[in-house]
């Protein structure tokens, strides 16, 4: 067993501060330890899925995972409706600091909708309203029948380069999104495909896609923030090649209620979602305070 040791603030950079939080303990030795993973990950050429929730869009987060994606440091995306949603609006406007402690009631009359303490204006859904009904035009008089990556494809299209979107567009990462629906692009695609009955969005185009990336990688590996329907596509897709060979959890939600937000690694195993000898590490911590850090720690080595 390795000694607990004291964290000297003597350090200079990112990387010198996660190398002290090795020996610290608790979460502060997951982040550390995951920071090694995932360099094992880049070192063995894994295909690496990137899992994240809606909200994380909604912060500063979004400059980190925009940068994984010009720099191709992932393979593909696993996400919400709500992250496009986010990634759309805040090409056009931006999103607003407030505090958890707001009177929700009055922000509805003003007309600000409030993600923890980050605020929105509703004027952004209206912008995204806007464009939505404009591009899913000019998508339909192509094809009448689109998947949840090619649209997200076509997005990026259009959006610039502070955009995550757009740079999976530009490198051809696919970004796959199960519950495209559950989101406000899919209240759009409601509204569209009531004057355009014959539009299909088929969320069954892109499980094959999903497959193919999963079937033909030597190893895989996912980076998983937060949970549900994100982390259960990475997690459930590589059941069939017998489970994830690394994977990195960063979730706040606990395993007692059975969830599978909260479900950690060990418990994947069981389903062969990871490989019984797969390595793994659970972070157990705001992604907005963990991957901030992993993600300084690796541009500072040169993985990123």
């Amino acid at each position: 067993m390795e000694e607990i040791k004291d964290i000297e603030l003597n350090g200079k950079n990112a990387t010198d501060l996660v190398n002290g939080m090795k020996a610290t303990g608790f979460q502060a030795t997951h982040l550390a330890q995951a920071v090694e993973l995932i360099e094992q990950m880049k070192k063995e050429k894994a295909t690496i899925f990137l899992g994240f929730t809606a909200n994380l869009m909604a912060s500063g987060l979004r400059g980190i995972v925009k940068e994984l994606c010009e720099k191709k440091f992932i393979n593909a995306i696993v996400t919400t409706a709500g992250s496009i949603d986010h990634d759309i609006i805040k090409s056009f406007m931006p999103y607003k600091q407030g505090t958890f402690m707001a009177n929700d009631v009055e922000l509805h009359q003003k007309g600000i909708n409030r993600i923890g303490n980050i605020f929105v204006e509703t004027k952004g859904f209206e912008i995204l309203e806007e464009k939505m009904q404009k591009w899913l035009a000019e998508i339909y008089s192509k094809e009448k029948t689109i998947s949840p990556s090619k649209l997200a494809k076509f997005i990026g299209e259009k959006l610039p380069k502070e955009s995550f979107l757009h740079w999976c567009s530009k490198n051809n990462l696919p970004i796959f999104c199960p519950g495209i629906t559950d989101g406000a692009i899919g209240l759009q695609m409601h509204f569209f495909k009531q004057e355009n009955p014959d539009f299909v969005m088929d969320v069954t185009k892109d499980m094959k896609k999903l497959a193919d990336i999963v079937l033909t990688a030597d190893k895989t590996g996912a980076i998983i923030l937060g949970g549900g329907i994100s982390k259960h596509h990475i997690i459930g897709a590589n059941i069939i090649r017998d489970g994830l060979d690394y994977a990195v959890y960063i979730s706040t939600a606990a395993e007692f209620d059975g969830s599978l937000s909260g479900a950690q690694t060990r418990e994947a195993k069981s389903w062969g979602k990871l490989k019984e000898n797969g390595n793994s590490v659970q972070i157990n911590c705001d992604a907005t305070i963990a991957f901030p850090l992993i993600a300084a720690a690796l541009k500072e080595k040169g993985i990123l």
